[in-house]
């Protein structure tokens, strides 16, 4: 994709702001509700469920679009310059990389923890591993129920803030919200712990499965770590199939958002078969399975207990 001239960004958003007008406080909208930007669909699933009708969410990242690298669109200027609350993953996600999202907030004129704010404020980050990374925090921790609930708590803080008046519903909402996640992740919890350990290793094509791997008792093994790369490298195929040729791991997965043939060919080294897909930085598409967060988690903790008890 061509990226954007920051002049035409800024050109566009004058015009916004002439014909608009910024707004005194959320609501102050034709529709009532708090305009919210986020910047995947995965938070944008989080705002929706814990906002519901007093809400419009616009996701910056197109669903099934890697977060890393990423060039807004014009409506991704027009909906960030008119937004009461931008919310944004932070970790390196959305900042790393080309820094779409920093020159979005700057083109804007967002400030920070004014207009925009960080979902994984309080989360325990973990870092990358790859030589000359090791100080870049590793930004899936969604992938981790128990992270993602501190996201919706700093979801429903922020909207309680900036939108008081409703602030009986957000808390009522993101309650029963975390309810679910949580029997969702005390279950699996329980489940995995019976996975035998000489098939606790989750082989995908993206190093984005830290945090879920640590929260349910595996080992994480990856082609590359991050997706600024889009296909293994000689070293990296080679070392990710000794790996696997090392344990009685009975499945691979590969990721919704990747190019699969890395994981193909890492397949036929090794004998052993892609079990299915599973999802990493988008939601699927609405009406197909794992459309929104917790379908999501759930069938990503189901697919993947099956794939290795093989």
């Amino acid at each position: 994709m061509k990226k954007i001239n920051v002049m035409v960004l800024s050109a566009l958003l004058l015009v916004l702001l002439v014909g608009c007008g910024k707004k005194d406080h959320p609501g102050e909208h034709a529709d009532g509700k708090v305009h919210i930007v986020a910047t995947n669909s995965i938070l944008a699933d989080m705002v929706n469920e814990v906002g519901k009708d007093h809400v419009l969410v616009h996701s910056i990242v197109p669903v099934g679009t890697d977060p890393h690298e990423y060039e807004p669109l014009p409506e991704d200027v027009a909906k960030s310059s008119d937004a009461d609350i931008i919310f944004y993953n932070g970790l390196n996600l959305e900042t790393g990389g080309n820094g779409w999202f920093t020159k979005l907030m700057e083109t804007s004129h967002k400030k920070s923890e004014e207009d925009y704010f960080a979902v994984s404020v309080g989360v325990e980050p973990q870092y990358l591993t790859s030589k000359g990374q090791e100080s870049e925090q590793d930004p899936h921790a969604w992938l981790d129920i128990a992270n993602g609930l501190i996201y919706i708590e700093n979801i429903t803080k922020t909207l309680v803030a900036k939108d008081p008046e409703h602030q009986a519903d957000y808390e009522k909402n993101a309650k029963e919200y975390s309810a679910k996640l949580t029997e969702l992740n005390d279950n699996s919890k329980d489940k995995f712990s019976k996975l035998p350990k000489d098939k606790a290793l989750l082989v995908t094509s993206e190093g984005a499965f830290k945090y879920f791997s640590k929260a349910y008792g595996l080992e994480a093994a990856y082609i590359w770590e991050i997706n600024t790369e889009n296909q293994g490298t000689p070293d990296q195929m080679k070392h990710i199939i000794d790996k696997i040729d090392s344990t009685n791991v009975a499945s691979l997965f590969v990721e919704t958002s990747v190019d699969p043939r890395s994981m193909e060919s890492v397949s036929k080294a090794t004998s052993i078969p892609i079990y299915k897909k599973i999802f990493t930085d988008s939601l699927a598409k609405t009406g197909e399975v794992g459309d929104t967060y917790l379908d999501m988690m759930a069938y990503n903790l189901e697919i993947i207990y099956d794939g290795l008890n093989k």
